[in-house]
């Protein structure tokens, strides 16, 4: 397996842990939020799903998000399943970009990010990415046990 392959396996095994987990999410749980602060659930689905797009984007421009406008801007929350058919295509340009990338693009091509103090190799950053939805499936399996629903079995 080359390093590219490896990469998009790390996101395709975290993406189907997540598919699990938000498959154990009721409708009527869909706008629930811990706190008034917090993302209801649906909206963290979706910050997910988007974050696909967005660091597709950055990736694309070596950090710069630029004057950047999502394609989720002003959809209206319905469901899980709309949201994932809406995402989909934004997921499939994303990975068509990682494995436009050579092995040694991995450790060459910078992307920084220096108004945020990010400056990695892509790599690095495209680790960090993974990072990010793993964290989040961590944020609802606790949002399911407060909300006291069985939570799925991603361990497998």
């Amino acid at each position: 397996m080359t390093p590219i392959e490896l990469i998009i396996l790390n996101f395709e095994e975290i993406r189907r842990r997540s598919l699990i987990l938000w498959g154990g999410i009721s409708p009527e749980m869909y706008f629930w939020k811990p706190d008034m602060e917090a993302k209801h659930t649906l909206e963290l689905v979706r910050h997910v799903l988007e974050s696909d797009h967005i660091y597709h984007k950055i990736v694309e421009n070596r950090g710069n998000i630029g004057d950047y406008e999502s394609p989720w801007t002003d959809r209206p929350y319905t469901d899980l399943k709309d949201e994932l058919e809406f995402a989909g295509p934004y997921r499939l340009q994303f990975f068509e970009a990682i494995r436009s990338f050579s092995p040694e693009d991995l450790s060459t091509v910078v992307i920084d990010r220096s108004e945020l103090g990010q400056r990695r190799f892509l790599g690095d950053y495209l680790q960090r990415i993974a990072y990010h939805e793993a964290v989040h499936t961590g944020q609802m399996l606790s949002y399911l046990r407060t909300f006291g629903l069985e939570r799925p079995d991603i361990w497998d």
